[in-house]
């Protein structure tokens, strides 16, 4: 019987160390596939590791993040509440479990979870979007009676998966679907792709086909078209492929245009930021604005709203901050401009019902208003990319529940057009900002390349959109110059003038600058902004790129001709001859390794010939301007011959590069 007992034990022993063996395995697989960003593989394995109760805290939590991280934030909240009943000690892990009740309708849970977050040690990150949500409770339990008159109903189209990003393209409605043969890891889902469907009613339309194959990638998402008012040029979003190896590893915007019935391939557009997520593109009315999300550098918090000028030749402009009337510590997403001006957009950065939902912003008086939208337009879930078919009816997505799948299409109308709300909202007391004024001046300090500060530099400051000067003022002897008064929502440029020294513009812009009055302490407030520029010499030899932040323009494999993004950075040297006429410059283009040197020789050449004749195109003469092809001999990395090196990296010596030639 001893004998049984002993081998009873060491049985269990064995099973039980093999269990706690499978289990941390599962852990450990699961934190692999969590680093990469494949969610779904990741919660499939710290499912297993919970199961066997292996680090039930962790495992709880991890799984959360996993939903939340990829879009599935309802879903997280079980797992958050599972991870703080086991003891868990994530820091941010209360203000997500905060988000999750919201979106339930649990505003209070929500509050006093926020508040337990900032209490502790709250994370720089979130501590401002988690107080901000504590202080627009009142007006978020004030929208649950924001009714409207508008009934909304499903379109046909929707299925198991997701369909959102509804456009419309002539009697075609475009949407944005995973529905492509490979899976993406991140949330388990295909791929998302570009499809379309003819309209035969408001919620009934044909069997959807591909867009086009020319916009078509396998094992990346797609979607999120925005079109110019003809329909032939087209701007969306690519990326998420996966893999490390790829130039732009996470979104950004592309274009393609319509040329005799096709889509041509798509090109990266030179606004967007390679180092940053860049999607939800949409025009204006006039197409001579592009308008997109970015949670590139220097924002309000998560993703912002930005726009960009374009101008007559099509070249896209530098993209300008939309400010914080419109932009918060949250995400503001899907712009869409309608025929009469007015912005569209969707945030979980304003008072809300939870998830994102739907605004509308108007600026009447240099003043912008930012509406929610109200029921049944938004819900407690993710309500986003409307579109108008006109003032009282049109398409947005939805997850809310009674869907078919993750995100679906909806077709709304007004029942009553002219009216808006059932019943208005209490009005909510709030500090009086009209007995408040704030005054924005900007000034600066202008110095040369070494940081000595340098008297008598003229500077003009012209508003961009008048290309008039508002002032002209000298710096004095410590380099500095009298502060000018700016206005809000203007942008500007500095022109600075000494003689000696290179003719220098600076942009600066009041736009995501602005202070919210509700926020001054003072009736008055003066507030200025400083701004630090060097200047330099013309010099013989001397490179410019630095100086006047001009990239180098760069070429594709075996091409000659000026791409959209290099078009931008020669425009630049266009200005820079046209303010500096005592200058004349080399244009010196390159190649990378590949191909014979006499080959790459005669190609850099016919490069330098395109940039020479792109500029003199803008008006500029011949005499001012060299182009010299050095071929391969200035390669700027280790790819000579016979290295293996990425394309990306044979990307970087495909360049034209500028330097002074001649100083009259």
């Amino acid at each position: 019987m001893q004998k049984l007992r002993t081998t009873i034990f060491l049985l269990s022993t064995i099973l039980l160390l093999e269990s706690c063996n499978s289990a941390l395995q599962s852990f450990k697989k699961g934190q692999k596939k969590f680093d990469n960003g494949e969610y779904e593989l990741a919660i499939k394995e710290f499912k297993k590791a919970a199961t066997a109760n292996y680090e039930p805290a962790k495992s709880a939590y991890l799984i959360a993040e996993s939903f939340r991280l990829s879009n599935r934030s309802l879903l997280a909240g079980e797992f958050y509440e599972k991870a703080l009943a086991a003891g868990s000690r994530e820091n941010d892990l209360r203000f997500h479990l905060a988000y999750t009740q919201k979106a339930q309708g649990k505003y209070e849970e929500a509050a006093q979870n926020l508040e337990k977050y900032l209490s502790g040690v709250p994370s720089k990150e979130f501590k401002n979007k988690a107080q901000s949500e504590i202080d627009l409770l009142p007006e978020v339990l004030a929208l649950a009676n924001k009714k409207t008159y508008i009934e909304i109903k499903p379109v046909n189209i929707n299925t198991q998966g997701t369909e959102f990003a509804p456009i419309l393209l002539g009697n075609d409605l475009l949407f944005t679907a995973s529905r492509k043969e490979l899976t993406y890891k991140n949330n388990g889902l295909p791929y998302l792709g570009l499809y379309k469907a003819s309209i035969n009613s408001p919620t009934e339309v044909a069997t959807p086909a591909l867009f086009s194959p020319s916009i078509f990638k396998d094992n990346a998402n797609e979607g999120t078209p925005a079109f110019t008012k003809d329909g032939r040029t087209m701007v969306f979003a690519r990326g998420n492929t996966g893999k490390r190896s790829d130039q732009s590893p996470d979104v950004d915007l592309y274009i393609s245009k319509q040329i005799d019935g096709q889509w041509s391939e798509p090109e990266l557009i030179s606004v967007s930021d390679s180092l940053a997520w860049d999607g939800c593109p949409a025009f204006s009315s006039d197409g001579r604005t592009l308008y997109f999300s970015s949670n590139r550098t220097g924002g309000k918090g998560g993703l912002d709203l930005y726009r960009a000028n374009i101008d007559n030749a099509g070249r896209f402009g530098r993209a300008i901050n939309m400010g914080s009337d419109i932009n918060t510590a949250g995400d503001e997403m899907f712009p869409y401009i309608s025929a009469d001006g007015k912005l569209y957009f969707a945030s979980d950065g304003h008072a809300g019902l939870g998830g994102l939902d739907l605004y509308v912003a108007t600026r009447k008086n240099g003043e912008i208003n930012v509406e929610h939208l109200g029921i049944p337009l938004n819900s407690r879930f993710d309500d986003f990319g409307l579109v108008a078919v006109d003032s009282t009816k049109g398409y947005f997505a939805s997850n809310r529940d009674g869907g078919k799948g993750d995100d679906d299409i909806y077709y709304y109308e007004n029942t009553q057009p002219g009216k808006k709300f059932q019943e208005e909202p209490p009005v909510l007391a709030k500090k009086d900002p009209a007995k408040k004024t704030i005054r924005y001046y900007l000034s600066g300090l202008i110095t040369d390349v070494k940081g000595q500060p340098l008297d008598s530099v003229k500077v003009a400051i012209l508003d961009n959109d008048s290309q008039q000067a508002i002032e002209e003022v000298f710096t004095k002897a410590d380099g500095s110059f009298n502060r000018v008064k700016v206005e809000t929502g203007k942008s500007y440029t500095l022109v600075t003038e000494k003689k000696g020294y290179f003719i220098k513009r600076e942009p600066f812009s009041m736009l995501g600058r602005e202070i919210a009055l509700e926020k001054l302490t003072k009736a008055e407030t003066d507030t200025t902004f400083y701004v630090n520029i060097q200047l330099d010499k013309p010099e013989v030899g001397k490179e410019i790129t630095k100086l006047f932040q001009i990239a180098p323009i760069y070429y594709d494999l075996d091409k000659a001709n000026i791409r959209n993004d290099a078009a931008v950075e020669l425009d630049k040297i266009v200005q820079i001859l046209t303010d500096n006429p005592n200058i004349k410059l080399e244009l010196g283009s390159h190649t990378d390794s590949r191909a014979t040197a006499d080959y790459n020789q005669k190609l850099s050449q016919r490069r330098a010939d395109s940039a020479v004749e792109y500029i003199i195109s803008k008006g500029i003469a011949r005499t001012r301007i060299v182009a010299k092809g050095y071929g391969e001999s200035q390669l700027v990395n280790q790819c000579a011959d016979n290295v293996n090196c990425t394309e990306e990296e044979h990307q970087m010596n495909r360049r034209t590069e500028f330097k002074v030639l001649e100083v009259k």
